[in-house]
């Protein structure tokens, strides 16, 4: 978090700063996109309601009853012929909207507006073509699909490397311990730019890694191949009695395409249809299933998934912004045996941790407070990026990259030691070291050469 021009006597200083200096320079321009793109989803809410309130306000009165999902349902149909309606998200209160998820017959998916009360189609978006959800998809995978999605990971894990060796770069040494702390605002140029990027690195850390672990559980490689595997083999996921549901291994996402964090890799509930012959296995109908749902106390607020050709479940989960009201039901769409009633007190340990930092990396859980919070730590990595590449920019040599020394054989071994120990629990971010080692080699060799 600070760089120093003059050497300095402490022996990891200049192998740490050079670390530091090239983590920085990769993480840069990806620590700046997901800041961005995080500020505003943190008020998708606010930001959807302002731009979009023709389609997420309801035009009915608050008292009038809330028609039939089917009858929702049939209005879109009935204005997109040849359309397939895949889920409904309920109102979340009285006077919102119902958001039906379309796959038209032509086009692109989009997600249809309507008034609950009456079953007016109010509108329709492409989610991907809007704010909110641009900085939903670029914030998590650059828009890049898994190629996007490991990038991103990478550039979160590498900047957790960028914490730690900041704050050894900071540490108050000698002294310079009453310097350290407070800021020295008089200075100027660099120095100003150096005071302002270590101070606010300093007094930033903690959240700042908050965000990035409370965000890599949803990363592809991390938190799908590593966490959660080793999570719900330890029965610290989602909860164990869901083992045995299907021998067929498919899973919520699979099959949804969304779920809570907690339940992404449990498997499905097979259900009894399996044994009933063809003839009489005749869907309950949406109506059916709501009402089902609300027996077993998921009312309103819900997100419904709709059985498509070949599967056999109605599926509806709640995700309040606290995720101990998180609830997640699973109906059979041909006998209306509910098959799986989950709810938050079932969650294994892990499961549970990773929901709550979810909720408040997504700025929910405290309300207004957490957003802010978490909009502060925004612009706290938008700063440090700022403050850096302009210090980097200042101090380096015309026409040169302006790294640090070349640190020595033994020492560079040292802090390789240290820091593939600190990324061993990243897998992706060890193979890139490794990469990177190999480079390094290369152009050692290659300057020696040329001596």
């Amino acid at each position: 978090m600070t760089h120093q021009a003059t050497a300095r006597p402490y022996p990891r200083y200049a192998a740490l700063w050079r670390w530091h200096f090239y983590a920085g320079l990769f993480t840069a321009p990806f620590l700046l996109m997901l800041s961005v793109t995080g500020a505003i989803y943190l008020f998708n809410d606010e930001l959807n309601d302002l731009i979009y309130p023709e389609l997420r306000f309801a035009n009915s009165s608050h008292t009038t009853p809330q028609q039939p999902a089917s009858m929702l349902i049939g209005a879109v149909e009935q204005q997109w012929p040849g359309s397939a309606v895949t889920r409904i998200d309920m109102p979340t209160t009285a006077g919102r909207s119902a958001m039906l998820f379309v796959t038209p017959a032509e086009g692109e998916p989009f997600r249809a507006f309507v008034d609950p009360g009456t079953a007016e189609i109010l509108g329709q978006f492409i989610y991907t073509r809007t704010l909110v959800g641009f900085a939903d998809v670029f914030h998590g995978s650059l828009m890049l699909g898994n190629v996007g999605d490991a990038i991103v990971e990478l550039a979160a894990c590498w900047a957790v490397v960028l914490i730690i060796t900041g704050l050894y770069l900071w540490w108050p040494r000698g002294n310079d311990a009453g310097g350290r702390l407070l800021p020295r605002l008089a200075l100027r140029g660099r120095r100003f730019w150096r005071e302002v990027h270590r101070f606010t690195g300093f007094y930033a850390a903690a959240l700042i890694l908050f965000l990035i672990l409370s965000g890599l559980p949803w990363a592809t490689v991390w938190g799908g191949m590593v966490l959660q595997p080793v999570t719900n083999a330890l029965g610290l996921g989602y909860p164990p009695a869901l083992r045995h549901h299907s021998s067929t291994r498919t899973t919520m996402v699979d099959t949804l395409g969304e779920a809570p964090w907690a339940l992404e890799q449990a498997p499905l509930p097979a259900g009894a249809h399996a044994h009933l012959p063809p003839a009489q296995r005749t869907d309950i109908g949406v109506d059916r299933a709501t009402a089902i749902l609300a027996q077993h106390g998921m009312a309103s607020a819900y997100r419904l998934s709709l059985p498509l050709d070949g599967q056999h479940l109605y599926s509806a989960y709640t995700y309040p912004d606290r995720p101990e009201g998180q609830h997640t039901l699973h109906v059979d769409r041909f006998t209306g045996e509910v098959l799986a009633d989950i709810r938050f007190q079932d969650y294994g340990a892990a499961a549970k941790a990773v929901e709550w930092g979810v909720a408040v990396h997504m700025g929910n859980y405290w309300g207004r407070a957490n957003q802010l919070i978490m909009l502060l730590t925004c612009i706290a990595i938008i700063a440090l990026v700022i403050t850096g590449v302009v210090m980097w920019w200042r101090r380096r040599p015309q026409g040169s990259l302006g790294a640090p020394r070349t640190i020595s054989a033994p020492r560079a071994r040292n802090t390789v030691l240290v820091t593939a120990a600190l990324l061993i629990v990243f897998p992706l971010t060890g193979l890139s070291l490794v990469l990177i080692l190999g480079l390094d080699t290369v152009w050692r060799s290659l300057c020696r050469r040329k001596r």
